[in-house]
């Protein structure tokens, strides 16, 4: 019952954020429109901007992309860490609690090297050796 009306809120609390944000992005930016496909002076004329940014090689592109899985993994394994603690402080004394939130806390710490080391390599192999 109690799981429940914490999703019913969670999903109330989301809905209005997304609701009064949606209003937030119809807004224009304001900026003249000349290059119209069906304009005169531009007909046929098609023109894209590189979106990763100017001079992005592959290497750098590779390494950006397994830097932000790593951020990712790293969040995940500080939020383990942290829920870690919380089991562990209310386990009330119950010695499986306490060492299900001492294993949880230990596997993140194992984890949070495992990425550091990772990103410590990613960064070495292609900023240092491939010279991304």
């Amino acid at each position: 019952m109690l799981k429940s009306k914490f999703i019913v809120t969670l999903l109330i609390i989301f809905s209005i954020i997304f609701l009064f944000n949606v209003s937030l992005s119809l807004a224009q930016d304001g900026t003249d429109n000349a290059n119209v496909p069906g304009d005169q002076d531009n007909r046929g004329v098609v023109s894209l901007s590189n979106p990763l940014g100017a001079g992005t090689t592959p290497n750098t592109l590779i390494g950006n992309v397994i830097n932000a899985v790593l951020g990712v993994i790293g969040s995940l394994a500080l939020l383990m860490f942290v829920y870690g603690g919380i089991t562990w402080m209310t386990s009330s004394g119950s010695p499986e609690k306490i060492k299900k939130g001492r294993d949880i806390i230990i596997w993140s710490v194992i984890g949070l090297a495992v990425v550091f080391f990772s990103y410590a390599l990613v960064n070495f192999v292609i900023f240092d050796l491939i010279g991304g």
